[in-house]
């Protein structure tokens, strides 16, 4: 009984997996699924672009991040009233599951750091920046660069405030290394919001799609 049980549900599924990736190209399918990412922050832009490429049908994530959530997260990020406290991490996995029961989401309560990200990232396809401050940001470029030559990496820079549409663009900052943003707007002085966020979020996670699939981006 219990393996008639657990064979339905296993038919039922496939059934669900195939039904949920039926407006996708069909030739994309099976590449996305092998496809392995790595998101370094799970705040803003992390959580945004996680459940971006989760929809999308990514076959696995690696995200890392410390902090909590706090419930002035909520206006941008992909996190709920009764989530505030947790590790984000936790929390985003929960909700990725959620979404997308298909993948495999692994996360790292850690603070990354020189040491640590090549430990994390190892086996990864993409590298995808997430993260608040400068320094950090600097950091995990220098290490992408140094620890993975030739591995693509995603950065985000500019998406504080609101409006400005257009200041909103993808440029190849050197050989494989990318940045969305505006490349100005700092947070600090234009608090972040939900619309702008997710529009750089948005632009890294489709940046991240078009180098799965097509192996280059022209910009």
């Amino acid at each position: 009984m219990c393996g008639e049980i657990r064979e339905e549900k296993a038919v039922y599924m496939d059934s669900l997996e195939e039904e949920f990736f039926s407006r996708h190209p069909l030739a994309i399918v099976p590449i996305l699924k092998k496809a392995k990412v790595g998101i370094a922050g799970a705040g803003g832009l992390g959580s945004n672009i996680a459940v971006a490429l989760a929809r999308s049908g990514v076959g696995k994530l690696v995200i890392a991040d410390f902090d909590r959530v706090e419930p002035h997260n909520l206006n941008r990020q992909q996190y709920f009233l009764d989530q505030i406290g947790q590790f984000k991490i936790t929390a985003l996995k929960e909700n990725l599951e959620r979404i997308n029961p298909f993948s495999e989401f692994e996360v790292h309560e850690v603070f990354l750091d020189a040491d640590n990200i090549p430990l994390i990232y190892d086996d990864v396809d993409i590298m995808v920046e997430a993260f608040d401050s400068v320094e950090s940001k600097l950091e995990f470029l220098e290490t992408c660069v140094e620890k993975f030559p030739g591995r693509p990496v995603v950065m985000g820079s500019g998406m504080g405030g609101y409006g400005k549409n257009n200041q909103i663009c993808a440029k190849r900052l050197f050989d494989h290394v990318y940045v969305c943003g505006d490349g100005k707007t700092d947070v600090a002085i234009n608090p972040p919001m939900a619309p702008r966020v997710a529009m750089v979020a948005a632009m890294q996670a489709n940046l991240v799609l078009e180098l799965l699939l097509k192996g280059e981006v022209v910009l």
